[in-house]
């Protein structure tokens, strides 16, 4: 961990010093409070150092185009009908092993932080009942730092990137980046463990962004055959051993994660694609299977609840033209509040990246003096909260409670009296989301108890994300938002006849709407996890006003998150000011191009590739005769071919004595397309020797013949816009004329040429002009 650390503070120092020669004025991220995690490189060409977990890496695209080159061509032609219902069956095999397994390890996961943090609770009850204060709060404060040590120390000494939700990453990979390290074995069960102690510990910290996590980690390992030192070698894995249909399988892999941590299937579809709605459905049915199972009572503590998390079905919902306003009001607040949040949150993630270069004790520091003042104001505040009489109409049994779960807390209270903030910070997380949801309950918490509760929630929020344990966004925002959601109700209550537990789900949908800006898919977990349709009105209205409210302030959180770690994430719609920009303009403001020849001496392809960093070359011949019959030589741009197809000719000796093209049998019986969808190695791990120097390589059957291209005159918008959505990883930009001596290709446009920080550093004055500083 020392070497990572002093790795980071050496790429901060590099960079740094890349970036003192620009003016401060010129520079939109010379405040040091905006500057991300790692100061990039002020090139258009330079390779992208970003975070990925708690590690420094180098970032690298991923290739999702189809590299049609001879060999493919061949493979595709040749496929038998049965090698074709091989790939079918096995990516339905993969979708529904994906959807089994999240589910398995859901339950799993949900049901040792039930029992851990329900005996956990019940030995704290049992301590209040003999008036032994202070003896349960020893036991209670014990407990949960021995529970996050166990989370901090696998994260901190094991798995760096099992820290942290992981969503930020996977979002970048399924935007076409490459997040090393991110789904490997001991990734996935750190993340397990380490979300299990953390939870179990009361940190203010949901399951939801690991389980997303943990399904991606199951879909990638399945599809490679494992982890990398015990892979499989079955021959039909080899379909899946390309970075397209890996993509697939992982964006299965979150949706069952969302569907696992929501229960949610309808909802997981709509976080991720609707292809991969078999992965949810199988989540849905083994959740259900253990839900019924562990009813009976042979899983402990856990089981209550369903497939419905937070169940409000039980309230009639009535409302008139007149309730858009307090609606209206929650959307409104649910916004302001949300961009506050991440505004807060990106500069507590900043102090925090400081403390934790200091290296491993600082990190473990940080996670025990959070989980001490967690729990701290978890067992103290409730003292502070009045003792409240049992309302006459409820039993015993119900009122007051002194199990795990309940919604009447009798804690430090008298017989016939319960204690409202006990009753919600004295809890589990889950159960804490299920008591201030609650319905036909307008008098059971105070008002000061409310504004306590979110005074708690608001800060633990804020200083309890971004230490180096598994965590998630999701509940700690769902418990800020419904605590304002349910004051408001109680300040409307003389206005309106919505129940104050449907203020409280308002509330939550508009505070994660103002933080996160999703709608569509948080709509509809809002109304699977609450079981009532009749909610689809207002919290649509809700969050479409969150949103816009949010979106007028700062990007959401897991945009900020991606700036901060420096993942070269491509946003869905390009800035106003890159259509005053072509891609000729940007070319130029690149180092030249550097091209090969069809037929390539082995010296010069050595040479290039120990000088450059490129992953992509374009293939250029000299001298063709044109088919049409004019005696006029002319110049051919043949296509791209990559740096891992480069490696692999090398390593293979794919070698000629004359200059000549080869015999496609030739390529067939020395190439398979297997081999060119190996991960690509590095050039000092070939061995080539001196009298191999002089010998030719022939590149026309590895080159790709169908690269996208794009004219020099085409605005770096919609160039951006061609390159999101087909998800490349090299765009050729060829010349607007042709005429003698105008070479077939002028640049190539990569994912780090298209980043606004990157181009507004080589054009400064276009920050200046309308909508630059949006792209900041």
């Amino acid at each position: 961990m020392e070497e990572e650390s002093s790795q980071f503070a050496e790429a901060m120092t590099t960079h740094n010093m890349e970036g003192e020669t620009y003016e401060k004025e010129r520079d939109p991220e010379s405040n040091p409070l905006n500057q991300p995690l790692l100061k990039r490189s002020c090139t258009l060409s330079s390779n992208s150092l970003a975070m990925v977990g708690a590690k420094v890496s180098f970032m690298e695209s991923l290739n999702y185009e189809i590299n049609e080159n001879n060999l493919f061509k061949h493979d595709w032609r040749s496929r038998s009908k049965v090698q074709v219902l091989q790939y079918i069956f096995l990516k339905w095999t993969l979708a529904f092993l994906v959807g089994l397994l999240t589910g398995l390890i859901a339950t799993l996961i949900n049901l040792a932080i039930e029992n851990i943090a329900g005996y956990k609770l019940l030995a704290i009850v049992h301590l209040i009942q003999k008036k032994r204060f202070f003896m349960g709060f020893i036991y209670f404060t014990g407990a949960n730092l021995l529970l996050t040590m166990v989370a901090a120390v696998l994260c901190v000494c094991f798995a760096p990137t099992a820290a942290g939700p992981g969503i930020p990453e996977i979002k970048a990979y399924l935007n076409g980046v490459d997040t090393p390290n991110m789904f490997g074995a001991t990734t996935m069960i750190v993340k397990i463990i380490g979300s299990i102690g953390a939870v179990s510990a009361g940190l203010d910290l949901g399951k939801e962004g690991p389980l997303v996590h943990i399904g991606s980690c199951i879909a990638s390992l399945l599809g490679q055959g494992g982890p990398n030192n015990y892979r499989l070698k079955w021959r039909w894995l080899r379909y899946f051993n390309n970075d397209r249909d890996r993509r697939d399988l992982i964006t299965c892999g979150a949706s069952s994660g969302v569907c696992a941590a929501f229960r949610a299937p309808v909802g997981g579809v709509l976080f991720s694609l609707e292809e991969v709605a078999t992965c949810t459905a199988v989540v849905v049915v083994v959740l259900r299977a253990f839900i019924e199972l562990c009813n009976s009572g042979e899983c402990g503590l856990f089981g209550t609840g369903g497939l419905i998390m937070f169940d409000v079905s039980n309230v009639t919902i009535r409302y008139h033209v007149m309730d858009i306003i307090p609606v209206a009001v929650i959307g409104i607040i649910g916004g302001v509040l949300g961009s506050l949040y991440n505004y807060l949150l990106h500069k507590v993630l900043r102090l925090y990246s400081l403390i934790n270069q200091k290296g491993r004790i600082h990190k473990l520091l940080l996670c025990l003096t959070v989980s001490l003042f967690t729990s701290a104001c978890q067992y103290g505040l409730p003292f502070l909260a009045k003792c409240r009489p049992c309302d006459s109409s409820l039993s015993e049994t119900e009122c007051p409670t002194n199990g795990r779960s309940g919604n009447f807390k009798q804690f430090n209270c008298p017989d016939g009296y319960y204690n409202d903030l006990a009753t919600l910070l004295l809890t589990t997380i889950d159960d804490a989301v299920r008591n201030i949801f609650s319905t036909n309950t307008p008098y059971e918490y105070q008002t000061s108890s409310l504004l306590i509760f979110f005074a708690l929630y608001c800060i633990l929020g804020l200083f309890t994300f971004g230490i180096a344990v598994p965590s998630g966004l999701f509940l700690p925002i769902i418990l800020m938002g419904s605590g304002y959601g349910r004051l408001l109700g109680i300040a409307m209550r003389s206005y309106t006849n919505i129940d104050q537990g449907l203020f409280a789900v308002l509330g939550a949908a508009s505070l994660m709407a103002g933080s996160m800006r999703m709608t569509v898919s948080l709509c509809v977990i809002f109304l699977e996890f609450t079981n009532n349709l009749l909610l689809l009105p207002i919290t649509m209205i809700v969050l479409l006003i969150a949103k816009t409210v949010g979106d007028s302030f700062n990007p959401s959180i897991y945009e900020i998150i991606l700036h901060l770690k420096g993942l070269p994430f491509l946003d869905a719609h390009p800035e106003p000011w890159m259509r005053n920009l072509t891609v000729g303009e940007l070319a130029d403001a690149k180092p030249p191009v550097i091209t090969l020849h069809g037929v390539e001496r082995v010296a010069r392809i050595v040479d290039v590739l120990r000088n450059t960093t490129h992953n992509g070359f374009p293939v250029v011949d000299d001298g063709v005769v044109l088919p049409v019959g004019i005696s006029t030589e002319a110049t051919e741009l043949h296509g791209i071919i990559l740096r891992a197809h480069l490696l692999q000719a090398l390593k293979k000796k794919w070698f000629l004595r004359e200059k000549r093209r080869t015999e496609e049998w030739e390529v067939r019986e020395k190439f398979t397309w297997v081999d060119l969808a190996e991960r690509e190695e590095k050039i000092e791990q070939v061995a080539v020797m001196s009298d191999e120097m002089e010998m030719y390589i022939d590149l026309h059957p590895l080159t790709n013949t169908t690269p996208y291209t794009v004219l020099e005159s085409m605005s770096v918008a919609k160039a951006m816009v061609l390159f999101r959505q087909v998800g490349l990883r090299h765009l050729l930009i060829v010349p607007k004329y042709v005429a003698a001596g105008v070479p077939p290709v002028v640049g190539i446009m990569t994912r780090q040429d298209l980043r606004p920080y990157n181009i507004l550093t080589a054009f400064p004055h276009l920050a200046r002009s309308k909508g630059g500083e949006k792209g900041n």
